[in-house]
């Protein structure tokens, strides 16, 4: 075979391997959102408070200490489940308790909800528990907001901001 016929072909196979690439990249069509619905996304990460509080250890307690272990504090790793729910227009839509992650359980709860609502006017309520409390909640927030169709609504949730944010 000739060097000008073998160029030609690798040029021919490159271009329908290109072709093939290009129309897979567009083919079969993704759609993101329903096109006549709003998706609410409830988006976050958050570390709750640990399972015991902290206890301060006495000289005595620390000198029973190997020397590399000797800390003021002793504290237990694990951490509490974190509870939330979320309300649209006082119907309860989520519901659910989230384990903290972790080898210990000493890592942030991570929660990904999605779901599809009806565009307009609806009032958004968000209630976060990250304490030992078994009653009421730590964190509380409501909004009238306007869902547009085939956009996303995100709830997300930053304790250093005073929590709950709505996009």
């Amino acid at each position: 075979m000739t060097s000008a016929l073998r160029i030609l072909l690798q040029i021919a196979l490159y271009a329908a391997f290109a072709f093939v690439i290009g129309w897979l990249s567009i083919l079969p069509r993704f759609q993101y959102a329903s096109g006549n619905m709003a998706t609410i996304k409830l988006s976050l990460s958050h570390a709750t408070e640990p399972v015991e509080p902290c206890v301060k250890l006495t000289p005595e307690e620390m000198a029973k200490l190997a020397e590399n272990m000797r800390r003021p504090m002793k504290c237990v790793r694990a951490r509490l489940p974190l509870t939330i729910e979320i309300d649209i227009d006082g119907r309860n839509i989520v519901q659910l308790e989230a384990q903290p992650s972790g080898l210990w359980d000493d890592g942030p709860a991570s929660v990904y909800e999605r779901f599809d609502v009806e565009p307009g006017q609806h009032r958004i309520a968000a209630r976060l528990r990250d304490s030992g409390r078994t009653e009421g909640w730590d964190y509380i927030y409501s909004e009238d907001v306007t869902l547009e169709p085939g956009r996303y609504f995100t709830i997300s949730f930053r304790p250093e901001t005073g929590g709950f944010h709505y996009r």
